[in-house]
C-alpha cells in the first residue's frame, strides 16, 4: 500500500485476531488505496486533456465524472484486480475449465443463506445489489442523451458479465450468474432512484 499502510497496520493490530472476516477489511483498504493512486493519475490526465482541447467545463460536471471514475475504480479493485496494483502484474489464466462457473441461478445464494456465516450471504446478496445502484444513477446523469431502462439494464448486465469474465480469467473470484442477476437489480433500483430524483427536481 502507498497511502493507507499506516491505517491498515493500526487496524490489523487492533482487529486481525478479533474479526473472522478480516481479509475483507484488508481487501477494502487495499482497494481504496489503489483507487486513490489511480484517481491522482486520472486528475493529472484530465487536466492535461482539458488544457490541450481548451474545453470549457463546469465544476459540477467534472465532479460527477470524478466520483464516477472513483466508483468504477473501486468496484474493479474490489471485484477483479484484488491482487494486482499495477497493470504489468495482471496475468490471465486461459486454461480454466468452464465447469468452475456457476450458471444455475440462485443455487450458491441459497447455500450461503443456510451457511455458517451470515456475513457471506449479506455481502453476496445485498453487496452485489448495492454496489451497482450508483451505476444506475451515474450513467443517465452523465449522458447527454436520455437513457431508457432497457439501455441501462443492458449497460449494467454488460459491466457485470465483464467483471465475472475477468474474475474467471484472473481467478480473482467465483464467477456466478447470481452476481449478474443481483447487479442488474441494483442498476434498475439506481435508475429508478435517478428518475424519481429527476421528477422531484422538475416539481420543485
Amino acid at each position: 500500500m502507498i497511502f493507507l499502510n499506516p491505517l491498515y497496520q493500526q487496524i490489523e493490530y487492533l482487529y486481525a485476531n478479533k474479526f473472522n472476516h478480516f481479509p475483507l477489511i484488508r481487501l477494502s483498504i487495499l482497494s481504496l488505496d489503489k483507487t486513490i493512486f489511480y484517481l491522482i493519475i486520472y486528475i493529472i490526465l484530465r487536466i492535461l486533456y482539458l488544457k490541450n482541447k481548451k474545453k470549457k467545463v463546469t465544476f459540477i460536471s467534472e465532479l460527477k465524472k470524478f466520483f464516477f471514475m472513483a466508483y468504477i475504480l473501486l468496484l474493479f479493485f474490489l471485484t477483479v484486480f484484488r491482487a494486482q496494483y499495477f497493470p504489468w502484474e495482471i496475468h490471465f489464466i486461459l486454461n480454466r475449465p468452464l465447469s468452475s462457473i456457476n450458471f444455475v441461478p440462485l443455487v450458491q445464494t441459497f447455500k450461503l443463506a443456510s451457511g455458517a456465516s451470515i456475513i457471506d450471504f449479506l455481502y453476496n446478496f445485498y453487496g452485489n445489489i448495492l454496489w451497482f445502484i450508483p451505476l444506475g444513477i451515474f450513467v443517465p446523469s452523465l449522458r447527454k442523451k436520455n437513457t431508457s431502462l432497457l439501455q441501462m439494464t443492458l449497460i449494467g448486465a454488460t459491466l457485470s458479465v465483464t467483471i465475472e469474465a475477468l474474475q474467471f480469467l484472473l481467478m480473482s473470484g467465483i464467477s456466478d450468474i447470481d452476481d449478474v442477476i443481483f447487479n442488474v437489480l441494483g442498476v434498475i433500483i439506481g435508475y429508478c432512484l435517478y428518475q424519481i430524483g429527476k421528477s422531484f427536481k422538475k416539481i420543485f
